[in-house]
């Protein structure tokens, strides 16, 4: 479904979320900044949006791209990603304590068991290294959640299906965004997968959320 969309994929992300997939983007790579790691992985990178923030955000850090789709890794590397592996985030190819941070945008949600893919996130990691989760979340302020559901189920597939001809795709999309954990549960979620310390950071009226741990 994905490797469908791939060619599209950039210009229905920032049409559909109003531009304001560049300023998530942006806060996640200020967050991960502020830690300083030197060596860094970001799962489900895509077309590598969040890997090129993080590349301006941290210069000197090595950043790697990790995709299973060879689709979305080539438009990463055209874009400016500088290393990207092709592998499955459930089954990395790295040792344990490989990395300093792990982050993923918008992927957690896809993976077909994320307690497992947390866990997995948490063996690469060093001890007391960091993970950052971006992710869709539902609002909590009523009216905000009312519109909000409106726009993900009525027109956001209409929107999604004339951009990249994939209406299923953004059909799913909502349908996940109201299946995954947000919130609290997510935080239970990640400290039961191998961290400690979560934290959450709603932004947007709770659109999207802000997810940091450190590994055990």
């Amino acid at each position: 479904m994905f490797g469908a969309i791939a060619r599209r994929y950039d210009l229905a992300n920032h049409t559909l979320s109003c531009g304001m997939d560049f300023y998530w983007r942006k806060r996640a790579a200020n967050t991960v900044a502020s830690w300083g790691p030197g060596k860094i992985v970001d799962l489900a990178t895509g077309t590598g949006d969040l890997a090129l923030a993080l590349q301006k955000q941290l210069p000197d850090a090595e950043v790697t791209g990790v995709d299973f789709l060879p689709e979305m890794l080539e438009l990463a590397q055209g874009k400016g990603v500088r290393q990207t592996m092709l592998a499955d985030a459930m089954k990395l190819p790295f040792p344990d304590d490989s990395f300093d941070c792990v982050t993923i945008a918008f992927g957690l949600r896809n993976m077909e068991n994320w307690k497992g893919a947390l866990a997995e996130m948490s063996r690469v990691l060093r001890r007391d290294g960091h993970l950052l989760v971006l992710e869709f979340s539902l609002p909590t302020i009523s009216i905000v959640r009312t519109i909000y559901r409106f726009y993900l189920h009525r027109c956001l597939p209409l929107l999604g299906s004339f951009l990249t001809r994939k209406k299923s795709a953004y059909d799913y999309l909502g349908d996940s965004i109201e299946e995954f954990p947000s919130g609290c549960a997510m935080i239970d979620l990640i400290e039961a997968s191998g961290f400690r310390h979560a934290t959450l950071q709603p932004l947007s009226y709770g659109i999207v959320t802000i997810y940091t741990a450190q590994s055990l």
